[in-house]
């Protein structure tokens, strides 16, 4: 199955998300990540959906969508026209024996060290779900107390917008 992501547009009023994702669970999508954000206007909210499934499945996704009356405007997200990006935080039991070894792995994969004690450090990273992917596996080497993650978010490169789509 193919991974796709998709940028929705929706108007900023109670209860939007609840209609969106509420559709998902209807048609039996299942999200792989989410991550919802105010935008430049007051007036909507972008939500950033990973999903997966073949192509109908993606097709028929995006047309339910379009169904919904919140939904402003709908947009498949290109990995190649497109810059996204997760936030990883990730919190490592640190013990003597390995604390050279997750702070060498930490800096190879660019992370930053956010917070540390004598039991536990909490690593931040930023970056391509790929590489965050890689990351968290080679932490399983070590102890793993807890990670959070915050869902893809991404633009389109260039001038295209979201908004431009819909003649907003």
């Amino acid at each position: 199955m193919k991974r796709y992501t998709v940028a929705v547009l929706v108007h900023n009023e109670f209860g939007v998300l609840n209609r969106v994702t509420s559709m998902f669970r209807r048609r039996q999508f299942n999200i792989s990540s989410l991550a919802v954000s105010e935008t430049e206007s007051d007036d909507f909210s972008r939500i950033t959906i990973q999903s997966e499934g073949d192509e109908i499945k993606k097709e028929q996704l995006i047309n339910q969508l379009y169904k919904l009356p919140d939904v402003v405007s709908v947009a498949e997200l290109d990995p190649l026209e497109t810059v996204s990006r997760e936030l990883l935080l990730i919190k490592i039991r640190n013990t003597g024996e390995v604390r050279a070894d997750i702070r060498a792995a930490s800096d190879a994969y660019e992370g930053k060290i956010v917070d540390y004690t004598k039991e536990a450090m909490v690593i931040q990273m930023v970056g391509e779900s790929r590489k965050i992917d890689n990351f968290i596996d080679l932490m399983r080497e070590f102890e793993i107390m807890e990670i959070s993650r915050t869902g893809i978010i991404a633009l389109q490169r260039g001038e295209t917008t979201i908004r431009k789509v819909t003649n907003l």
